[in-house]
């Protein structure tokens, strides 16, 4: 090790405790959300944007590979080490204790520091009439401004497409070696120094007029126009976009973000949601083709389920749906954070399964009664495809007058307009759907393979959305699921093989099906260690980090240490 006296520097910077070491203190944070895990010598907890910055530059002169991580809510491996082979000493970097967020211009923007979460926002928010330039799935669950805009996530949103901003302030190595500051915050008098950037940015003081760059998109303001293309020769949002690449946006933490400005927009006075059900696909395709072509107002969400995902969401997923309505989801972060470090200790010892804490979740959860309302479960029951299209205001009108006169004349499906349980049974009902394949699966462990979830984007244009699985793939599965974003055409798609499949022969296999539509993937996860980046997404990449020091090896790219330029 190159610098022998790191980890004793690294306590001096934020003190002993702020400072994790041992296989079983760091097991949290050095595994995926789903799936992955890796070495790291130590996880460090900086508590002030001047310590953080000083941790950098100890990590970068001791020539350490260095993670960036948020909540660690992403579902491709992308915010924590992967594997054993990164030939240097790897240091995760957790951002959440920097929590704060400094309302801009009346709470039209915001400023986040690494660590602020999007619920958090949306809290500040709502009493202001206003709300967070995006909403993702794993919002509940603690999901942070930054982490959201550095991995492009997507979310629900119809309006606002990915997380987005070119205002941040944030750390690079550049091609010599030397660790950057570099302040595109479009904030005037912020200071010369770090030191003083970071005191004014802690300090909250920051003015109105000291604003600059009002025109510079600190959201992705261009996807309402870009959704209603039905003929563009590319998916309206997928990671890799060119065009949503800039700095810390699409970064996948090969920099250090310490802050970033984002748009925040008007609340809806009123939401109405819409439950549809159909068992025609094209019945499903006439109305998000009306929606975006004719409708004034676009709708605030549009969420599709098809059967099998909706009873396995009812199953498995009951439990993830009574947490969050019952325990509230300011207290879920540390409640997954306890079950990974209680499952990690488990999975230990041979003689028990593997993921006991979810296996008995599960059991648990089938003592509760009936969760969802009864004319959910009777769509269930009736039709195969569903949507739960959300309008808003001016559009609640729009849809209910197109769907009863129109949509319903015309096709053989039906709908209703939900009561205000009914529409929250719905919404944490889908919310649950990211988990309820995981679940399955774990309690089908001995019979089947782990989950391969694909997240893809699909041409505005493709009629046929309900993929097609050839033979040779189906005759391998246990469980096909199908569900996401219908209005952008972003789907997430979880298989289930059985024991003995060759997942990454079918991976392959399902992929290409993919290329020969034009979808994309990744849609909305990046690429983590799962997916190759495409090859200009790794030249951005390389352009962010020349010496290859933030989150190596992201992409499938090399985990080497870059050599640096003496220019």
């Amino acid at each position: 090790m190159p610098y022998p006296d790191l980890l004793e520097k690294l306590r001096a910077t934020v003190g002993a405790k702020n400072v994790l070491t041992g296989i079983k203190k760091t097991a949290y944070y050095r595994s995926g959300f789903r799936s992955g895990i890796g070495s790291a010598l130590a996880v460090v907890f900086p508590e002030t944007l001047l310590q953080q910055w000083h941790i950098l530059q100890h990590c970068v002169n001791g020539g350490c590979a260095i993670i960036m991580q948020g909540a660690k809510t992403g579902l491709t491996e992308g915010s924590c080490p992967s594997g054993h082979d990164y030939a240097r000493p790897v240091i995760i970097i957790n951002t959440r204790q920097l929590t704060k967020l400094i309302l801009l211009d009346g709470g039209k923007q915001v400023l986040a520091l690494p660590g602020a979460s999007l619920h958090q926002l949306e809290n500040l928010l709502r009493p202001l009439g206003r709300m967070p330039h995006s909403v993702i799935g794993s919002t509940s669950i603690g999901a942070t401004i930054v982490g959201g805009i550095a991995n492009n996530a997507g979310g629900a949103l119809c309006k606002r497409g990915s997380s987005y901003t070119e205002l941040s302030l944030f750390a690079q190595v550049d091609a010599t070696g030397k660790l950057q500051l570099v302040d595109h915050l479009g904030i005037r008098n912020l200071g010369k120094t770090p030191e003083q950037i970071f005191e004014r940015l802690e300090s909250g003081q920051i003015d109105s007029d000291d604003l600059e760059a009002q025109h510079t998109p600190a959201s992705d303001r261009e996807y309402a126009k870009r959704i209603r293309d039905l003929e563009g020769g590319l998916p309206n949002r997928y990671n890799a976009d060119p065009r949503r690449l800039f700095e810390l946006s699409g970064s996948a933490g090969k920099v250090a973000a310490f802050a970033v400005r984002v748009d925040t927009y008007p609340l809806p006075k009123k939401e109405q949601v819409f439950f549809i059900g159909t068992d025609q696909p094209d019945d499903l395709t006439e109305l998000r083709q009306q929606i975006l072509t004719k409708f004034k107002e676009l709708p605030e969400m549009c969420e599709y389920m098809n059967r099998d995902i909706f009873n396995v969401t009812e199953r498995y997923g009951k439990d993830v749906f009574l947490s969050i309505k019952h325990i509230g989801t300011r207290r879920l972060p540390k409640a997954y954070a306890l079950k990974s470090a209680i499952e990690h200790r488990l999975n230990k010892l041979q003689f028990l399964p593997r993921f006991l804490p979810d296996l008995l979740l599960y059991h648990v959860s089938r003592l509760f009664p009936q969760h969802l309302p009864p004319r959910l479960l009777e769509y269930r029951d009736r039709f195969n495809y569903y949507l739960m299209l959300s309008m808003s205001d001016d559009g609640i009108e729009e849809a209910r007058k197109y769907l009863g006169q129109e949509w319903k004349l015309c096709g053989e499906g039906d709908f209703f307009e939900c009561t205000p349980q009914e529409q929250e049974a719905a919404l944490l009902h889908r919310f649950a759907a990211a988990g309820a394949a995981i679940r399955y699966q774990t309690l089908h462990q001995k019979n089947t393979e782990e989950v391969l979830a694909l997240d893809i984007a699909l041409l505005g244009n493709d009629p046929n959305w309900i993929e097609s699985i050839p033979p040779e793939i189906e005759a391998q599965l246990d469980l096909s699921l199908d569900y996401g974003h219908f209005m952008c055409h972003v789907f997430h798609r979880d298989y289930i093989f059985k024991k003995g499949t060759d997942l990454h022969e079918m991976k392959a296999k399902l992929l290409e099906c993919l290329d020969k539509k034009g979808a994309k993937y990744p849609a909305e996860h990046n690429v983590g260690h799962l997916y190759d980046a495409e090859p200009h997404l790794k030249s951005f990449y390389h352009q962010l980090d020349p010496t290859n020091t933030f989150n190596p090896g992201v992409g499938r790219t090399s985990k080497a240490r870059l050599p640096v330029s003496s220019c």
